[in-house]
């Protein structure tokens, strides 16, 4: 029996026994005093909201201890374990020299399926802070049982094992101390969802927290009733990360298992009060639309603009594609492809107006008919804004990569796309992109399914971005694509790392559920065809099972990533 499937078993075992201060940034300290831990940290470095900040460009720039030349065989590995009661779908997040209790800690945040959260001191062994299950009182997590007895092609529902509650990655406001999460329960044939907000330092509720999660819109699409569409909490999935822009905390949604009638919402709420403010529906008179992202968290700018893409769904008017009983498409003609009701299939920037979200620009790709068809979602790829600069990077389901003028997207032109820049691609790219910028030159990383890791030089003077680098040693996932973060010190020359997870091969439970061994791989960020260290080097390194969409966290010298073993496994350097 191999080391891996061993492995696999002994951890089946131990699973089974804006105000100014809200921008989302990498954070300074949270706190003064001094560290909590028996070694002294002295970055204090926080990752307050999925992949570092609103940008969604997965990168720390403020990482002074790990290097290309420390980051090596025999020079890092594996740390120690964080435990948990489930898997873990949401990115682990970082608050740097936070008081809580007596001490002062950098804590790492943990949420599992289980509607539990954690807090543990990020830089060393030991139990948690604090932890606390957020189920509500006398209810259970949803689960796939429910889910897949409702139609045929959800029947197994293998997108999760059996808890469906905390899913997106939470959102934390350091000044405020507040995290903010989404966590869903089921009484019966009854399903709710909340919206928490919790102290950091001990898990308790801020007053007003939790608020059911209810929406509705007017519209006649899938599902209305009465000219009303209605948001259901057993049928829309919460699944990208939450993002706090200007005192707003938006939460967004995609499908479970593609269970009609479901649509794509995002729904914003005060932050101090949890008053709702904002209700946006992309599908109001059509159907689907699901904001998915591969659970890479709405971008947005400083002004407060959201920025999302959207997957299989109504594109204008008049096109529905409701699924008969025997598998076929019906669909009526759509006079207009450019009428802004329904947004399907498309890039949208999207502007607070009133107490709903206007389109202020969007990229509806021509082919979208097709797309619809065949399944071949938009929304798919997790999308980022380059920092400092006006465009916005997207990628389709179809292969092709597309950048956008984020103010000017292009519209929907039927003769041929008009946004910025189309880069045409044969692989499915489910995945997280990530962006990096050195002292001389800017990337763009992407690793697509059955596809080796791809630098794209980001031209800023031409706006444009253009083959670079490619790891070639390794052809990459076979069934998910990789989910990239990038650490450097600033644009300094030989501190710039990628890191890139993905699932390496099909367990024995893939038939169930998609179990796959995790791999971590570093990568000089300048030149991705030199790898720095990858966790297969050592047995002691192996991460256990990969955790489907869920980047790694960069932050104080350390590499945090989630797992579908119930534990967050921390990386470091070994001295």
């Amino acid at each position: 029996m191999s080391f891996r499937s061993l492995l696999f078993i002994a951890i089946a075992v131990c699973c089974f026994g804006c105000k100014k201060r809200e921008k989302l940034t990498l954070a300074g300290p949270a706190g003064p005093g001094t560290t909590g831990s028996d070694s002294v940290n002295v970055q204090h470095i926080s990752v307050l909201t999925q992949h570092n900040d609103n940008t969604r460009a997965g990168l720390n720039n403020k990482e002074a201890a790990l290097t290309t030349a420390n980051v090596r065989p025999g020079g890092f590995g594996m740390q120690f374990l964080m435990n948990a009661d489930d898997d873990i779908y949401a990115q682990p997040l970082i608050v740097g020299n936070l008081h809580i209790g007596k001490g002062v800690h950098n804590v790492a945040f943990i949420a599992t399926v289980n509607n539990t959260v954690y807090a543990y001191d990020a830089d060393k062994q030991g139990s948690p802070l604090w932890r606390v299950n957020f189920t509500e009182k006398g209810m259970n997590p949803p689960n796939t049982v429910q889910l897949q007895s409702i139609v045929w092609w959800c029947n197994p529902y293998t997108d999760f094992k059996y808890n469906i509650g905390i899913v997106g990655t939470p959102v934390i406001d350091s000044a405020a101390q507040t995290m903010y999460f989404v966590a869903r329960s089921q009484d019966g044939a009854k399903f709710y969802q909340y919206l928490h907000a919790v102290n950091i330092t001990d898990g308790s509720e801020r007053p007003g927290s939790p608020v059911q999660i209810q929406a509705s819109v007017p519209g006649t699409g899938d599902g209305s009733r009465n000219g009303i569409v209605y948001f259901d909490p057993k049928l829309n999935n919460q699944r990208q990360g939450l993002v706090l822009v200007n005192g707003v905390v938006y939460i967004s949604y995609s499908s479970h298992c593609d269970l009609n009638p479901y649509h794509g919402w995002i729904l914003g709420y005060d932050a101090h009060t949890l008053q709702q403010r904002y209700v946006y529906n992309d599908t109001p008179t059509g159907e689907n639309g699901g904001i998915w992202e591969c659970g890479m968290g709405i971008a947005a700018d400083d002004q407060g603009n959201l920025y999302v893409t959207t997957g299989n769904g109504t594109v204008g008017q008049g096109n529905l594609f409701l699924e008969s009983s025997n598998g076929t498409f019906e669909n009526t003609s759509n006079p207009n492809p450019t009428d802004l009701t329904n947004r399907g299939e498309s890039a949208l920037k999207l502007t607070p107006s009133g107490n709903t979200l206007a389109i202020a620009s969007y990229f509806t790709p021509t082919n979208y008919l097709d797309l619809n068809i065949n399944d071949l979602d938009y929304g798919v790829m997790g999308t980022l804004l380059i920092p400092n600069s006006n465009y916005y990077f997207t990628g389709c389901k179809d292969g092709n990569l597309y950048l956008l003028d984020k103010d000017n997207m292009g519209g929907y032109s039927p003769t041929g796309n008009q946004n910025k820049q189309t880069i045409p691609f044969t692989a499915t790219m489910r995945c997280h992109p990530a962006y990096y910028r050195g002292s001389t030159n800017e990337f763009v990383y992407l690793w697509p399914e059955n596809e080796p890791l791809h630098a794209f030089a980001f031209n800023r003077s031409a706006g444009s971005l253009s083959y670079g680098a490619i790891y070639k040693a390794q052809t990459g996932p076979q069934n998910f694509g990789g989910v990239i973060s990038v650490s450097s010190n600033g644009t300094k020359d030989g501190t710039g790392i990628v890191w890139a997870a993905y699932g390496e091969n099909e367990s024995p439970n893939a038939a169930y559920y998609p179990a796959y061994f995790g791999v971590l791989r570093a990568f000089d960020a300048n030149d991705i065809t030199k790898e720095l260290w990858n966790s297969d080097m050592r047995r002691q390194d192996a991460p256990g099972v990969w955790a489907k969409y869920c980047s790694p966290t960069i932050a104080n010298g350390k590499v945090y990533l989630a797992t579908f073993s119930g534990q967050v496994v921390v990386y470091g350097l070994i001295k």
